[in-house]
């Protein structure tokens, strides 16, 4: 009797068994099937290795490979003016230049130079050589300077030959021999005596100038000096060049502009000579007439009392 329940039990639970079995594997089956019946994200599908890069990831990850990149510097500067007014009682002024050398990357090794140069217009001029004649000193020879600046300023923080070399010298027309510029087409000799006798009576004037170690550097970033400008200016245009440069070589430059300009009764004088000299003329003889008259007559009264 036993043994017909036990049997009885077995057939009713192996059914049971298996159900549950079907059962249980078709939900493992289901829950290792979907998802590959799930469509991917292609992203999803690469490898784990290999992550899409971050925002700002590609720029650290190239400036890592790339530890010979160029290291440039650049020039923010600015001035006290940019305008220069001559009127009657102009006895000369001066211009602070200031500014400060912008890096991209951390400061580059080799030794740190600014120039600094103020050039005036430039205009041909005529060089006359005087001798001695017969007691008398007169003009023997001359020589056509085809460009000269007007007034010419430079600045630097050391002896010029020290922060710039021969070649960009000579490329930029720096240093003040450099840019007087002698051409004869006569060919003869001795052009470099006019030059630097052009150089010397201009310098006297105040119209040339060097100032070696005139510019102020500051922790090697931040620099300044101060040019004077004399009473006799020219008017027009001036150029201000900055250069900075790595151990003699420049890296970088700036330029701007300083406006000289006549103003008031100068101005009208000066435009009126040069515009209408026929209507200059007459006013000025109208003035010298109307001066000796008002002269004589006043002392004509004043010897009478």
């Amino acid at each position: 009797m036993v043994r017909v329940l036990m049997v009885l039990l077995l057939v009713v639970a192996a059914p049971l068994s298996a159900q549950t079995g079907v059962q249980s594997g078709a939900q493992t089956g289901a829950q290792t099937v979907a998802p590959s019946e799930t469509p991917s994200d292609p992203a999803e599908d690469l490898p784990a290795a290999d992550p899409e890069p971050e925002e700002g990831a590609e720029d650290v990850e190239v400036t890592a490979q790339d530890p010979a990149r160029p290291q440039r510097e650049s020039i923010v500067a600015g001035m006290s003016q940019t305008f220069v007014s001559i009127d009657a009682t102009f006895v000369g002024s001066e211009i602070l230049i200031f500014g400060a050398v912008s890096r991209e990357a951390p400061q580059p090794p080799g030794r740190l130079g600014v120039v600094i140069v103020v050039e005036g217009p430039n205009e041909p001029v005529t060089v006359r050589r005087k001798d001695r004649r017969f007691g008398i000193w007169v003009n023997t020879d001359a020589l056509r300077v085809q460009s000269a600046p007007t007034f010419y300023a430079v600045a630097s923080s050391a002896p010029l030959d020290q922060v710039l070399s021969d070649e960009d010298n000579a490329r930029r027309l720096v240093s003040i021999d450099k840019a007087v510029w002698v051409w004869d087409l006569e060919g003869r000799e001795g052009e470099a005596a006019f030059s630097e006798a052009l150089i010397r009576i201009r310098s006297d004037a105040g119209l040339y100038s060097k100032q070696p170690g005139g510019v102020r550097v500051t922790a090697n970033t931040l620099f300044d000096t101060a040019i004077d400008l004399p009473a006799n200016l020219t008017e027009g245009l001036y150029k201000t060049r900055i250069f900075l440069t790595r151990d003699g070589k420049i890296v970088s430059d700036h330029t701007s502009f300083v406006s000289v300009e006549k103003v008031g009764l100068e101005r009208w004088l000066y435009s009126l000579a040069h515009d209408q000299p026929l209507l200059y003329a007459l006013l000025a003889l109208a003035i010298a007439i109307a001066a000796g008259y008002i002269a004589s007559t006043a002392f004509r009264l004043l010897f009478r009392t």
